[in-house]
């Protein structure tokens, strides 16, 4: 991407930190997001990353097991990674499976079909197997209530263009 540039140069600068701009221009940079910055308390950054590291795993388990929610997981390991191991984080980014989800989650909060459909057939076959399998019917509303207040919210968030 092409800058503007300074008045009294001829030659347009980079916007990218890493290439040199023409003398006696000054570059123009597009501002980026804030990144979180680390806790400063070894012991917060601690318990972060084993907030993180367990959010990882239900989010995994959430992949395989209907019912199980796994886009919440992703979120909120990714959030405290930010705050304990930028190196994780980034691991997290650019991920395969996770990568993909974060991105669009940090650019505009979008989260896609694809993902809320498999929500929304994940929690339907687990809410039948909780009506033929679960005897307090009590248990079963709660959880149905649960899902189905999941699903509006899912349902609500943008989608990527």
């Amino acid at each position: 991407m092409v800058s503007p540039v300074a008045p009294h140069s001829s030659k347009a600068c980079c916007a990218a930190q890493t290439m040199s701009c023409a003398a006696g221009a000054t570059p123009v940079t597009s501002p980026s997001p804030k990144a979180p910055v680390p806790a400063a308390s070894p012991v917060v950054r601690a318990l972060l990353m084993v907030v993180a590291v367990l959010s990882l795993g239900v989010a995994l388990l959430g992949v395989i097991t209907p019912g199980l929610p796994s886009t919440e997981f992703v979120l909120l390991a990714a959030w405290a990674s930010a705050r304990s191991s930028p190196r994780f984080h980034a691991w997290l980014l650019r991920h395969r499976l996770f990568g993909p989800l974060l991105q669009d989650w940090q650019n505009g909060r979008r989260i896609r079909r694809k993902a809320k459909w498999l929500s929304a057939l994940s929690m339907s076959i687990c809410a039948v197997l909780m009506i033929i399998f679960v005897p307090h019917v009590w248990s079963i509303a709660l959880a149905i209530g649960c899902m189905l207040g999941v699903q509006i919210w899912l349902w609500s968030r943008p989608e990527p263009a």
